[in-house]
């Protein structure tokens, strides 16, 4: 289920090149401000695999203004129109479009930090139509999509090229499971159709280096890759793919989906 939200820009113009995590956090602001209500939500939507690994099967856009400019001197992005445009997916239906509704109408958040930020009021939302989902479908990133394996030290490995992320067999491997294991945790069941999966890159991968809590001891730089893609993979699994999101970080704002018909 996904929204398209208008924003208007009501205070300040320019944001932090890098504000992923920054947006990630005002959404998680506006989600937990609904306490009971999303207290409530979470528990109709619980998603936890037997092993205890849990999903929040949720992701969201890069904001998409109307006009901008990049200003590489201060790693800044200005605004230089008042028109932003965001969309946030979430795979759970039950209750979910009164829920968001609700909680987003009107709503005023603040995205950026101490240098740059930009305050936005929520102008409208809409829930937009899912597409008719089949074993082959097209998609931009709306968002990098970032996928990790773990080396023998501990230490989370990132793709480090285009070319390893186009190409190298684990990153399609991890995308797979990826999946599947959001599957068992949404319907809580192992999924038993037939399994294939098959990712190609239509356009070359653009990387993405995203910081995660800038300035404070748990920064950490995770690496992610936006592009063009066709996905091969059963119609139920590529549903969970453009609801929740593909890879890893999902509800940070990593691997959002925009279909390309």
């Amino acid at each position: 289920m996904r929204f398209l939200l208008s924003l208007y820009a009501n205070n300040g113009k320019k944001l932090p090149l890098n504000y992923q995590y920054e947006l990630s956090a005002a959404t998680y602001h506006i989600l937990a401000s609904a306490n009971e209500e999303f207290a409530e939500w979470l528990h109709e939507n619980g998603f936890r695999m037997e092993n205890g690994k849990q999903f929040k099967l949720f992701t969201f856009s890069r904001l998409d203004p109307e006009k901008f400019r990049i200003l590489r001197q201060s790693n800044q992005l200005e605004l230089l129109s008042d028109k932003v445009e965001w969309q946030i997916s979430f795979l759970p239906e039950h209750s979910t479009q009164k829920f968001v509704e609700g909680l987003f109408q009107k709503r005023v958040f603040e995205v950026g930090n101490r240098q740059s930020a930009v305050q936005f009021q929520v102008d409208s939302i809409v829930m937009l139509p899912s597409p008719f989902f089949t074993d082959t479908m097209t998609f931009e990133t709306l968002s990098p999509i970032t996928v990790s394996q773990k080396l023998e030290d501990g230490r989370d490995y990132y793709p480090q090229t285009s070319e390893e992320f186009a190409n190298a067999p684990w990153v399609r491997e991890r995308l797979f499971k990826n999946l599947l294991d959001k599957y068992e945790a949404f319907y809580g069941k192992i999924f038993d159709g037939e399994r294939f999966f098959d990712m190609m890159t239509l356009t070359e991968p653009k990387s993405a280096l995203v910081t995660i809590k800038a300035g404070t001891p748990q920064q950490t730089k995770v690496r992610g890759f936006l592009c063009r893609l066709a996905l091969h993979c059963p119609a139920e699994l590529m549903r969970i793919a453009y609801e929740s999101g593909l890879g890893e970080g999902n509800s940070q704002g990593f691997g959002c989906l925009g279909r390309i018909n």
